[in-house]
This record gives structure tokens, C-alpha cells and sequence, in this order.
């Protein structure tokens, strides 16, 4: 027998792991305390989220055209 049906069944396997429902405690759990400060307490969506800081928007100005740099006096040679 060879392994190319282990491996199919495998990846099978795997693929089959994934989970489209929305996430919930685990019976008999709750979620993480309410953050110290909040008003209220954020759901699993929310907690999911990525912060701001962690994904910063683009505020590169891309340019259009090629132009000729300025000099920059800090780009020195090695000493």
C-alpha cells in the first residue's frame, strides 16, 4: 500500500478540524473579566478584535513618479 491514501486522508482530516460557528466559552466557563477602567464587559467578537496598535494604518504617501532625493546629512560612511 502506498502512503499517498495516508497522506489524502490525513489532509482530509485536517481540513475537517476547521469550525465556522461563533466561539463560546467552554460549558461551565465564562469569558475573561471585564478590563479594569471598561464600562462594560466585551463580548468574543470584540475580544477577537485586534487592537488598533496592532495592526496601524498606512499613512505612506506612495509617489507617483521618480524623484531625485534630497541629501541627508545623517547618512554618513563608517568610521
Amino acid at each position: 500500500m502506498s502512503g499517498r491514501p495516508l497522506i489524502l486522508l490525513a489532509a482530509l482530516a485536517i481540513a475537517a478540524c476547521g469550525s465556522k460557528a461563533p466561539l463560546e466559552p467552554v460549558a461551565g466557563e465564562a469569558l475573561p473579566p471585564r478590563p479594569y477602567g471598561a464600562d462594560y464587559t466585551p463580548d468574543s467578537e470584540e475580544l477577537l478584535e485586534p487592537a488598533v496598535t496592532a495592526v496601524p494604518a498606512r499613512d505612506i504617501e506612495l509617489r507617483e513618479r521618480s524623484e531625485e532625493r534630497e541629501d541627508d546629512p545623517f547618512d554618513l560612511p563608517p568610521e
